[in-house]
């Protein structure tokens, strides 16, 4: 009996240690982050930490973001030094699979083209749920999630956590591509821009048999583009796709559009254009090299109308005839244009802070330094006095870039560019300064053309693991048969004779599956507060 009494009294007092070492460990809970950790205001913390931040560039960018001066004044102003590993994207698939292997990771990833989704939903054990970070060290960062709700909603994973930082980009447009058509062949052939499908029709016809380039060939092409552009050529019908997944908003349902009558009807008329020569009869077999090449032919402007970004952004030397239009309006009268109402600007797994991670709150903390107006717009653009200038009035414009060096290339040299944690205020954006003449400033003008158009899209919604086991098998036979009959109804006709044996073979390769999948993570964005 001494023996057991003995055992039982040695477990009492580890069981007492326990509960008083946790006791004192919860109350003194701060004292974990160390002394020199200050919840507020700069520096972060008293003696240095080094955190590691790994980030993707694309192709051979490499490191030069590094000398921004808001980046590294915020090293010596906040006492955190950053080991930057800098990756290329040629490489990183394969460097990245060893990595979530390994289970190795470094404090912080950066940039939402390090890691998809799926490869933070399938492996959400390396990474923290930073909910209770933002609500205790991130108060630039709560403030944008509370003036944008939608960030919030897009960075919400299924189980109701925030695992990843969202990003708002500055001076982002609401519309993607937009008609642009040449106003040179409208004005030698004294025609209006059209206004509608009929009003199209004819401007083709015209196109195609007035010799608008004046060249004495018939080598006009009415319409062309990518096959990707061809979905937004179906706009007037109410055909819009902003995240490229066939699924649009109808009446504030998800809908697989691939089967609504609004893209049968779309497919008809364009089979109509196409058996009467009004669209490039090489649509579907031409790659990108084949169609900039007719964009640019050297001789003569080929092109009549295309969907573009900017007008002045694929068809070179003869980018001045171009310029963008209204869009077009459909069969009921009304004007579709694809888009987003809140702006092209929100993104999300801009950064994560890995389990692997000794100082946590110190990561969060140096994250919120980013999410203010300025610290935003000097890490998509560069640095204030390098890239930026600040007026007296409280404007910001951008200078111009070094010769020889184009605008874009210089922001991507001088910034972290599009990755990222930011937050840019739509109230703040009327201090931003561009050029309207070309680039960001020129695409802002001409979205007011059609901004007005924009639908609300089927969001860029969130998926569980198990959804993202099933969506592969489901999307890549359906969307290869939608993509396949998509081309041979627009060039061969027959859409009325053969739909209903479209849709019956949609439903033998699980459509039904598909949409319910769609809809469950549609209806978790909308749930989520």
């Amino acid at each position: 009996m001494g023996k057991r009494r003995l055992v039982i009294l040695l477990l009492s007092l580890i069981m007492l240690f326990s509960l008083i070492g946790c006791a004192g460990k919860e109350e003194n809970a701060p004292a974990d982050k160390g002394s020199d950790f200050n919840k507020e205001g700069l520096p972060i913390v008293t003696a240095p930490v080094t955190l590691d931040v790994l980030t993707v560039r694309w192709g051979n960018m490499g490191d030069t973001f590094k000398s921004n001066k808001w980046l590294q004044d915020l090293e010596k102003e906040s006492n955190v030094k950053i080991n930057w590993q800098v990756m290329s994207s040629n490489d990183w698939g394969e460097q990245k699979s060893i990595m979530l292997a390994s289970g190795t990771l470094p404090d912080i990833i950066l940039g939402d083209n390090v890691f998809s989704d799926s490869d933070i939903v399938n492996n959400l054990t390396y990474f923290l749920p930073l909910d209770d970070y933002i609500d205790e060290y991130m108060p630039n960062l709560k403030a944008a999630l509370l003036e944008t709700p939608e960030m919030k909603k897009i960075s919400t994973f299924p189980d109701g956590k925030m695992y990843s930082l969202p990003a708002r980009l500055p001076s982002r447009p609401m519309t993607t591509m937009q008609p642009v058509i040449n106003k040179s062949w409208l004005d030698r052939l004294g025609l209006e821009v059209p206004s509608n499908i009929e009003d199209l029709y004819n401007v083709f016809k015209a196109f195609k048999e007035k010799d608008p380039n004046q060249n004495g060939k018939a080598d006009e092409i009415p319409f062309s583009g990518s096959v990707d552009i061809s979905i937004d050529f179906l706009n007037p019908f109410g055909i819009t796709d902003l995240n490229g997944n066939s699924m649009m908003l109808k009446d504030g349902e998800p809908t697989f559009y691939p089967a609504a009558n609004e893209y049968k009807e779309g497919l008809k008329w364009a089979h109509k254009l196409y058996s009467e020569g009004l669209i490039d009869q090489e649509l579907f077999t031409q790659d990108n090299t084949m169609s900039s090449a007719k964009q640019q032919n050297p001789d003569a402007a080929l092109i009549g109308f295309s969907n573009q970004w900017i007008p002045d952004a694929v068809f070179g030397k003869w980018k001045d005839e171009y310029a963008t239009i209204p869009s077009i309006s459909g069969p009921d009268g009304n004007r579709y244009q694809t888009g987003d109402p809140v702006g092209l600007s929100l993104r999300r797994n801009e950064l994560l802070i890995t389990t692997s991670s000794k100082h946590p709150e110190v990561a969060a903390r140096w994250a919120d330094q980013f999410y203010t107006n300025e610290a935003s717009i000097q890490n998509f653009w560069g640095a204030i006095g390098t890239v930026i200038q600040k007026n007296d009035d409280g404007t910001y414009a951008l200078m111009s870039p070094p010769e020889g060096t184009s605008a874009d290339a210089w922001y991507w040299d001088q910034s972290l560019r599009d990755f990222g944690p930011k937050y840019v205020s739509p109230s703040f954006e009327k201090n931003i300064i561009l050029d309207e003449k070309t680039g960001d400033g020129l695409k802002l003008v001409i979205d007011k053309l059609s901004n007005e158009y924009v639908t609300e899209p089927f969001p860029n919604v969130m998926y569980s693991a198990e959804e993202f086991q099933e969506l592969p098998t489901l999307t890549t036979d359906i969307d290869s048969y939608v993509k396949t009959t998509r081309a041979q109804w627009i060039t061969k006709g027959n859409i009325d004779e053969e739909w209903d044996a479209y849709i019956k073979q949609l439903n033998a390769m699980g459509l039904k599956r598909l949409v319910e999948i769609r809809t469950d993570a549609y209806q978790r964005y909308l749930d989520v507060k």
